[in-house]
């Protein structure tokens, strides 16, 4: 990164802890230059995409703040701003009373910075090519999967080499000892070779990347790959743990969802809230139909002896919705991160064999079958969250579709801005169905708030309410 050019300040209108600084950045490679069009649309506030790049910029900004509140970065720094130019000799970035904290003596550390461009990357490619007039079929399913596919190519993390890319999932609020856990797991996989993908956050997105590190640092690896993927909605929640190498920012969390399992080689999910409830339900909804039977995918569900309940609670709210046949799809281990890495490790070679023989790429599953259904972006209203059809009776498959759509909502009512806005206004989400499961789900809802796996700090109001 070339040396920025700084002038220091401290912002009146901001309380003197939280000193600020102006900066002007250039990209040093891995940023292709910006047409005029784009940078036009980065910049221009009537179209809604500069404070877009404004509030995902300033979460890049802030990364490693224990705040999951998205207002909160906007609120301590309210004269930030950013602009985008397009100069003969390529791209600048001009930061208005940026947050000093992601700076050092007035240089703007570099890996924030690499994050930084990555932002602006990610959003002028969504505006430009999957916006009006990009020529994408995003009302098809084929089209969708091109569009994730597109993203990915675009932030040049699909490398032609062996399968070794662990997806890790799990809650930004948990426990000192389930986040001890995950770097346990997370060293554990970077001795076997392993790369880590997460969401990019703090908790159980930073343990295994952290873990990793130290691993790979031993085995001598110097093409590691700590991957976060993340959507506008999130990132502001989640800011980008420092370890991330490869930051994508997905236009919704359908297509991040799709993201994971097109590139992971296999998952591991460790404790969280109602996020990763909705990661598992969406997994399971595309591995339980008929067309990815034989499809190999390992999926183990993880963390330390203490929270056994967590995952029993889980394994019993999925009998219940999805049937025993679910259960089949994954497996669970408590308190063993070498098992975990060792069973993984096993799993992935299975994965190679059958992309050998399917002569399917290494790099992205096409083979895997996920349906419209899947992929359509939701929006959490509360006539669409009290419209879904969560009974039995219904196709294993379609009903966690209809389940993830209902933690999907919840997500957005705790921490995305449009979802809290909502609920300011007309109150909580109303979730209607069998008595059965809406006991089942109520209990594992009450059990996310009393372990503390909704919110990292504060007093948690739920967002919802479930109705028999």
């Amino acid at each position: 990164m070339k040396k920025t050019e700084k002038n220091a300040m401290t912002a009146p209108s901001i309380p003197a802890v939280l000193p600020t600084v102006n900066a002007r950045i250039y990209p040093k490679g891995g940023l292709d230059v910006l047409s005029r069009d784009e940078v036009a649309r980065l910049r221009d506030a009537s179209t809604g995409m500069h404070d877009l790049l404004r509030r995902c910029a300033l979460a890049v900004l802030t990364s490693g703040s224990a705040s999951d509140d998205p207002r909160a970065a906007r609120e301590l720094y309210p004269d930030f701003d950013i602009e985008v130019h397009q100069q003969d000799r390529g791209m600048r970035i001009d930061l208005v009373k940026a947050p000093a904290m992601a700076f050092v003596d007035g240089d703007i550390i570099r890996g924030v910075a690499e994050l930084l461009f990555a932002v602006v990357r990610d959003l002028a490619y969504t505006a430009i090519e999957l916006g009006k007039g990009g020529g994408r079929d995003l009302d098809s399913s084929d089209g969708l999967t091109d569009s994730v596919f597109g993203l990915l190519r675009n932030a040049r993390i699909l490398h032609p080499a062996d399968p070794n890319l662990v997806v890790c999932w799990g809650g930004h609020s948990i426990s000192r000892d389930e986040y001890i856990y995950t770097k346990q797991v997370g060293y554990e996989l970077g001795l076997r070779g392993l790369d880590i993908c997460t969401g990019c956050g703090p908790g159980a997105m930073k343990g295994p990347m952290k873990g990793a590190t130290i691993a790979h640092a031993k085995q001598r690896k110097r093409n590691m790959r700590y991957i976060g993927i993340t959507e506008p909605g999130i990132i502001a929640a989640e800011s980008p743990n420092p370890i991330v190498n490869h930051l994508v920012i997905m236009p919704d969390i359908e297509k991040r969802l799709e993201a994971f399992v097109r590139m992971g080689h296999g998952i591991i999910v460790f404790p969280g809230g109602v996020g990763t409830a909705e990661e598992i339900l969406y997994l399971l909804g595309i591995l339980l139909r008929e067309e990815n039977a034989g499809l190999p995918f390992p999926l183990i569900l993880t963390g330390p002896t203490a929270s056994a309940p967590y995952f029993e609670q889980i394994d019993k709210f999925i009998r219940l919705t999805l049937g025993d046949a679910a259960t089949s799809r994954y497996e669970i281990i408590v308190g063993d991160p070498e098992q975990v890495a060792k069973r993984m490790s096993h799993g992935i070679r299975k994965v190679r064999e059958y992309r050998i023989e399917q002569k399917d790429s290494f790099f992205f599953n096409w083979s895997i079958d996920i349906p419209l259904t899947f992929q359509r972006p939701f929006v959490p209203t509360h006539e669409a969250m009290a419209a879904l059809d969560l009974h039995h009776g219904r196709k294993p498959h379609e009903l966690a579709a209809d389940l993830r759509r209902a933690f999907s909502g919840i997500v957005a009512g705790n921490v995305k801005e449009d979802g809290m806005r909502r609920i300011e206004e007309f109150g909580p989400f109303e979730i209607h169905g069998d008595p059965d499961m809406m006991q089942s789900l109520d209990e594992l809802l009450r059990a996310f708030v009393e372990q503390r796996r909704m919110k990292i700090a504060g007093e948690y109001r739920p967002c919802y309410r479930v109705v028999t």
